[in-house]
């Protein structure tokens, strides 16, 4: 009989001091080779210590509840026939193949990583010592290339790390895109085999054969950011978690589609300034937004399916009467979108006076909930911070949403020769369901040609 050898923790990715969370085997027992002896858990992952040879057990050295670091005895083995046949022929090699063993459990043994192939015990010593030698060359894998499992869509990757299953099935289950955390086993002590892995996946393939159609998203892959520096966490704000969360609707749900175009505005701004005296005496701030809203009313009554919505079932259009105007509002806690109420009916000096009215209620977090509802269309005015064009997402169940960008000199060909005019960009997002693109062209080239007629704005 051969004399018994040591099982050894492998490389753990430099964990130290990890508890032992299950002892799998016992005094006496015969396994086979990848047979799991103990279930450790790092900071990261529990995982499973497969046995290097197949055998007998002689003693178990460890206990649950023990501390363990890579190196330290599991247990002692006394190795089968033909594992004894080839430790005897690999005490011949050199130092490197014999540890070729120990490489091939440190990759079983590291979460995430394939096992590499073990050599094979028949070979002659000659054939033997090169294969053996080749994994022991191999370096170990470092933590961060052991996570790749992270990166799996629609996976809980904490349940996963906890299911009660050898190193080849966590593999196995991997390969298949099965979550181990939802695998009932029927191993001893509950341990999950392949079979149940195989059960599971066979029962959620003739589950989906016979549910409705469903297209679940896949999930961004989990990253543990301090893994490659210093971090911060700070918490979204209500509104942020609020807004994040419709937008994100929005975009999923309807097909955007955004149609740029250059508003010649030097006239409306030369307008604008001649009734600066006027705004002072109204007490008001005449910006070129307060035009804006004005140019978008006359588009939206000359294009009536822009001030429209989709019903619940989707197969009917509700055309609207009125007229509100939203308004994207940059505040310190997030995007809101306070509404100016039938818009249409209101002055340039009201419309004014409604803005900067909802803007400060915005920026000191005291709109009501009313004053950002009942919305028909929505501008996104980013002029006072800069940009040229960009993709403004729907405001849902709006159909249409108008992004204003900085408007720049820009040089324009007029009777023969380049004058220079005051061009302002627009970026027009539509819903594709409601509004074809040509419709869309017309509606965003009306509004341009609108706002450079100010006595139509007046």
């Amino acid at each position: 009989m051969a004399s018994p050898i040591e099982v050894k923790v492998p490389d753990i990715g430099g964990f130290k001091d990890v508890s032992v969370i299950d002892v799998l085997v016992k005094d006496g027992q015969q396994i086979d080779k990848e047979t799991p002896l103990v279930t450790i858990e790092t900071e990261k992952a529990a995982m499973d210590v497969p046995a290097p040879a197949a055998g007998k057990i002689a003693q178990v050295k460890l206990k649950t509840g023990d501390k363990v670091s890579e190196g330290s005895v599991i247990l002692l083995l006394e190795p089968a026939a033909a594992e004894a046949t080839a430790t005897e022929k690999d005490t011949a090699t050199p130092p490197a193949a014999a540890t070729a063993p120990a490489a091939n459990a440190v990759t079983a043994a590291t979460p995430g990583a394939a096992a590499a192939p073990a050599p094979a015990q028949k070979q002659e010593p000659a054939a033997a010592a090169p294969a053996a030698a080749a994994p022991a060359r191999a370096p170990a894998p470092s933590p961060a290339q052991a996570r790749p499992q992270q990166a799996r869509p629609a996976m809980d990757e904490k349940a996963f790390s906890r299911a009660h299953a050898s190193p080849s099935v966590r593999k196995f289950a991997r390969e298949l895109g099965a979550d181990l955390g939802k695998v009932q086993g029927t191993g001893v002590k509950g341990r999950i085999t392949q079979d149940d892995v195989k059960a599971h996946v066979k029962g959620l393939l003739a589950a989906a054969a016979t549910a409705a159609p469903a297209s679940p998203l896949p999930r961004v892959p989990v990253v543990d950011f301090a893994h490659f520096g210093a971090v911060e966490v700070k918490p979204l704000s209500r509104i942020q978690k609020i807004s994040g969360a419709r937008l994100q609707a929005s975009w999923l749900n309807l097909p955007h589609v955004t149609q740029h175009e250059d508003a010649d505005i030097t006239d409306l701004e030369a307008a604008r300034g001649a009734l600066k005296g006027k705004a002072e005496q109204e007490q008001v701030r005449l910006t070129p937004l307060v035009f804006i809203i004005k140019a978008c009313i006359l588009a939206l009554r000359q294009f009536p399916r822009f001030n429209a919505s989709l019903d619940e079932s989707g197969e009917n259009l509700v055309f609207k009467k009125y007229f509100n105007i939203g308004f994207a509002a940059d505040t310190p806690n997030g995007l809101v979108v306070p509404v100016i109420p039938n818009a249409d009916q209101l002055s340039i000096y009201d419309t004014a006076r409604a803005l900067a009215s909802l803007s400060e209620k915005a920026r000191s977090g005291k709109l009501k909930a009313t004053e950002m509802q009942g919305g028909c269309f929505t501008i996104s005015s980013l002029g006072g911070i800069g940009g040229t064009y960009f993709t403004p997402i729907i405001n849902a169940p709006e159909v249409a949403v108008l992004g204003v960008s900085r408007s720049t000199q820009k040089p324009v060909y007029e009777r023969g020769a380049f004058v220079p005019r005051l061009m302002l960009p627009l970026s027009l997002s539509y819903d594709h369901r409601v509004i074809d693109g040509a419709e869309a062209a017309r509606f965003v080239v009306f509004l341009a040609k609108t706002l450079g007629d100010v006595k139509a704005l007046l």
